[in-house]
């Protein structure tokens, strides 16, 4: 709810990226509001804002997108990838002029990108002064409905995902079995694991004297971040997906 900084998403290609930033503008959207998009390429219309798509025939990349955008007076700005220095220093320039910008990396999880911001060139006290939050996030494929079957829980898995976190084990979980509905492969539909970084004080403080990664996890899991793999062990105890599942999807370990 804040006026103006950077909110970043991120994940893998396929992930749901662009879904939750239409979703989130559509949310924000209202006739009062400018929100203004540059994409490559527009995945889907909407009415609600203003969408331009980049065109490298004409030069037109993220980075002038942003600049043409800015002279048409947004609110928001919906900034489709931060590939590169100069479209990562026009995201801060917008937000630093009063717009609130929302974009993606890719990057494994939500401290990562910071470390992303950092490895294009932007400097810290930049970040520090726009960078409103983060949210990581994977699609997982659901058990279908149909034909799930209960499941005894494999204590050692769910200790790994979990560590050192106290959460609940489950006494049932549940597995994949397979039918016509799912085209025997078990699963039907997919749901979404998020991990959202809230830029606090302590963390601003941190950019500027220049932390390593892990440090930075350490301090926004202090902080109240909860990890993709807690989310994903909400989902497998919800009996909605499977330790084999996100295991494919979640990043390594050592991340965490």
């Amino acid at each position: 709810e804040k006026p103006h900084g950077v909110v970043l998403v991120t994940g893998p290609t396929g992930s749901g990226k662009t879904t939750t930033l239409y979703t989130t503008l559509r949310h924000l959207a209202a006739p009062e509001v400018n929100v203004c998009t540059v994409e490559d390429p527009i995945e889907m219309i909407i009415p609600e804002l203003n969408q331009m798509q980049v065109q490298s025939g004409i030069d037109l990349n993220f980075a002038q997108g942003v600049r043409t955008l800015l002279r048409q007076d947004p609110d928001i700005i919906m900034v489709g990838e931060i590939r590169d220095l100069e479209t990562g220093q026009m995201a801060v320039q917008a937000a630093l002029t009063g717009h609130r910008v929302l974009s993606t990396l890719h990057t494994n999880d939500a401290v990562s990108a910071i470390t992303r911001l950092l490895d294009l060139g932007i400097p810290p006290y930049l970040i520090q002064n726009v960078l409103i939050g983060v949210m990581a996030q994977r699609l997982a494929r659901t058990l279908c409905p149909h034909c799930k079957e209960s499941d005894q829980i494999d204590d050692a898995l769910w200790e790994a995902l979990v560590h050192p976190l106290p959460l609940p084990k489950p006494e049932t979980i549940n597995k994949p079995h397979g039918c016509l509905e799912c085209r025997n492969t078990g699963y039907l539909g997919r749901v979404g694991l998020y991990e959202l970084l809230k830029v606090t004080p302590e963390l601003r403080r941190l950019f500027q004297i220049g932390v390593d990664e892990e440090v930075l996890r350490r301090v926004a899991f202090e902080h109240g971040m909860r990890p993709l793999r807690v989310s994903a062990a909400l989902q497998i105890a919800a009996g909605l997906t499977t330790f084999e599942e996100v295991a494919q999807i979640l990043p390594p370990l050592e991340y965490h």
